[in-house]
């Protein structure tokens, strides 16, 4: 008997016990929704998180709990019917909707994914000599120019590196899928760690005002200036990205799951994507609202990590947990993310010229994102300002896969049997038509903001 088959059994097996006798075999053979989880805690995350925090307080804290309950019911949606056809997503939407919409999907996943590579390896570059010069001193800080700048581009090199080993023998598949899924399980487990200790450090120094924390996660307000809703608009984008949307039916299909693992995948998505999404935006938007909000600096959307770590330092959290602790959790967030939009472009690239799983050509496409460590010269004049922009229009692309998975999720002739029906159809179909209108709604509030309308 094969482990899949072994595995599928188990889970058959599991199916009519308890939930808390099946949580411990659902952790461990967990791990699709953690890839998701270590694409979305990136460098827009952290951005983002840092923006609502220094500038709003914990009035916004709602946001990105929000929108990652919208992401979570559409890869719900995109669980099932994989795992139910086993039919990769491209040829699903493709086949059976149209496609035209199909390769649009592809090609925002594929370009998003080489896009946030130029914020994401600079990003990395920054954290990684954070940690260098609070762990031994040297720091190049001081001294800017084509030095320090030659000095950057080493660190992400180092970090394409690791990140292009990763991923090359991630798509070799078999047991190197499951040594890097629990690899990023460790990872994410470290992040929320990392801003566990910064928040608790906050706390201590009287820097929360954890009534106020409570009360954030109310939805009680909007922002009506641009800046506020392209900030709302990034975290719709960085919860569950285009790229994200892409990528996460590969990632099932090459663990071999299938029918038997369709509730298990459920599981997979809370455990790995939405526990530690909330966990780690939320703990980053504290501790800004505590150190940074009614300060009298201009940071909306201009708050670099580094800059950050500085701050939270100065305000009494220390070298150690202002600088080093929170220049970890950052490094691991930007590392993982990257992992993820090489495994995204190799995805793309594969469905759209019909590379076979693993092939040369599969994997040659995952190294697409290589040029993005030219960022390191770039980043002084872009800086973190482009990375709002572009979550926020990740955010206007995620229509693009919305609208298809609500098509394929009601297509008796690509579900056939496995077609919701019923009440649970009209749940199904309630609640991703809510994700579409509240997508759609926050893209066109965010556009008539911007030209004046309201």
């Amino acid at each position: 008997m094969s482990k899949l088959t072994q595995e599928s059994a188990q889970l058959e097996a599991l199916a009519g016990q308890p939930a808390l006798r099946r949580f411990p075999a659902y952790v461990r053979l967990s791990g699709p929704g953690w890839l998701q989880g270590a694409m979305t805690l990136g460098g827009g995350s952290a951005i983002t998180s840092l923006t609502i925090g220094a500038v709003y307080g914990y009035e916004l804290l709602w946001v990105q709990p929000l929108s990652m309950l919208i992401g979570c019911i559409m890869l719900f949606a995109l669980s099932h019917q994989t795992l139910s056809t086993g039919k990769q997503p491209f040829a699903a939407m493709r086949d059976h909707v149209h496609p035209s919409l199909a390769w649009l999907w592809a090609i925002a996943a594929l370009a998003s994914s080489i896009i946030w590579g130029f914020s994401h390896y600079p990003l990395s570059a920054g954290m990684l000599e954070e940690i260098i010069g609070v762990a031994t001193g040297f720091s190049l800080q001081d001294s800017p120019g084509a030095g320090r700048e030659s000095y950057l581009f080493a660190l992400a090199l180092l970090v394409w590196a690791v990140c292009a080993y990763t991923a090359w023998h991630y798509g070799a598949g078999g047991r190197a899928v499951k040594v890097f899924e629990t690899a990023i399980k460790l990872l994410s487990s470290m992040i929320v760690l990392a801003f566990a200790w910064v928040v608790i450090s906050a706390s201590a120094a009287g820097q929360v005002d954890w009534p106020a924390v409570l009360a954030g996660y109310v939805p009680g307000s909007l922002p009506s200036d641009g800046a506020g809703v392209t900030t709302i608009m990034a975290a719709l984008g960085t919860a569950v990205g285009i790229n994200m949307t892409f990528v996460y039916g590969y990632t099932l299909l090459d663990r071999g799951w299938g029918r038997a693992h369709r509730e298990l995948s459920r599981w997979d998505i809370v455990m790995g994507l939405v526990i530690p999404y909330v966990l780690v935006t939320s703990l980053i938007s504290i501790a800004a609202a505590g150190a940074f909000h009614g300060s009298e600096l201009d940071i909306q959307g201009k708050l670099a990590p580094a800059q950050a770590g500085a701050m939270f330092a100065d305000a009494g959290m220390g070298p150690v947990t202002g600088r080093l602790v929170f220049a970890v959790g950052i490094l691991g967030m930007a590392v993982g993310s990257l992992v993820m939009h090489m495994l995204c472009c190799g995805a793309a690239a594969g469905a759209m010229f019909n590379l076979p799983p693993h092939s040369r050509g599969y994997r040659l496409a995952l190294l697409l994102p290589t040029p993005a460590v030219l960022g390191v010269f770039l980043w002084s004049s872009m800086g973190p300002y482009v990375i709002l922009p572009t979550s926020a229009i990740c955010g206007f692309l995620l229509p693009i896969a919305y609208v298809g998975w609500l098509f394929l999720n009601n297509s008796a002739d690509y579900l056939g049997a496995d077609r919701p029906r019923g009440g649970r159809a009209a749940v199904y179909n309630v609640a991703m038509l809510l994700c579409i209108v509240t997508v759609l709604a926050s893209v066109t509030y965010s556009t008539g903001v911007k030209l004046g309308w309201f």
